[in-house]
């Protein structure tokens, strides 16, 4: 581990250079969101770009890095406001609502889901990392998916499904925008319905994951 710059203080191993690496990202992305590079973390620890390669191979990387930590908070927020909710309809409307109205105010979100703002880390909604967030969202409920008819399978779609409804809300929230209140009463209209109809038919094998 090179011992150079590091504020004069270089990290005592590797884990704590990853650490304070994201540390010094999350100064940067709060100040300068999705123009956030590996040269302004480098500057802001007082390395080299090479010494931040050495842990990350591209600023992408670094980010989503970053990212998965950097929405934690976000994450716990939710499962506070989900805890109580059982019912598999209800759930991925408040969830899918919230996110869309804590969006403005969480970088990282912005980085990850909205594809619109330039740089879109999750270019694929289908990717690793975006299943991974997806879960981490439908784990934050009360749910039993299992038993609501959501298999694997099943989960699968619907987190692929709840990241693109998202996606599109981001893109083009609506003119005029809507309300907190009236984002969920459109969602219980239109993205409800489905999920209720699959839990309906649970015990159905049509439907069966």
């Amino acid at each position: 581990m090179r011992t150079h710059g590091w504020g004069g203080s270089p990290p005592a191993s590797d884990e704590e250079a990853v650490g304070r690496i994201k540390e010094a990202t999350h100064r940067c992305v709060q100040e300068l969101g999705g123009a956030t590079t590996i040269a302004h973390v480098a500057s802001a620890l007082g390395v080299s770009r090479q010494t931040v390669y050495r842990y990350f191979p591209s600023t992408d990387a670094l980010l989503i890095a970053a990212a998965l930590d950097g929405t934690q908070d976000f994450l716990a927020r939710l499962a506070r406001r989900l805890r109580t909710i059982t019912a598999p309809d209800e759930a991925l409307v408040e969830a899918v609502a919230y996110t869309i109205n804590q969006i403005p105010g969480e970088p990282y979100l912005r980085l990850l889901l909205d594809s619109g703002s330039g740089r879109s880390l999750l270019r694929s909604v289908t990717s690793d990392t975006s299943r991974a967030i997806g879960r981490s969202l439908l784990d934050q409920t009360a749910v039993d998916w299992d038993a609501s008819g959501f298999g694997p399978e099943r989960r699968n779609e619907l987190i692929e499904w709840t990241l693109r409804i998202v996606q599109s809300f981001l893109l083009d929230p609506g003119d005029p925008l809507r309300t907190s209140s009236e984002l969920r009463e459109f969602l219980r209209r239109w993205l409800a319905p489905g999920v209720a109809a699959l839990t309906a038919g649970a015990g159905d094998p049509r439907v069966a994951s």
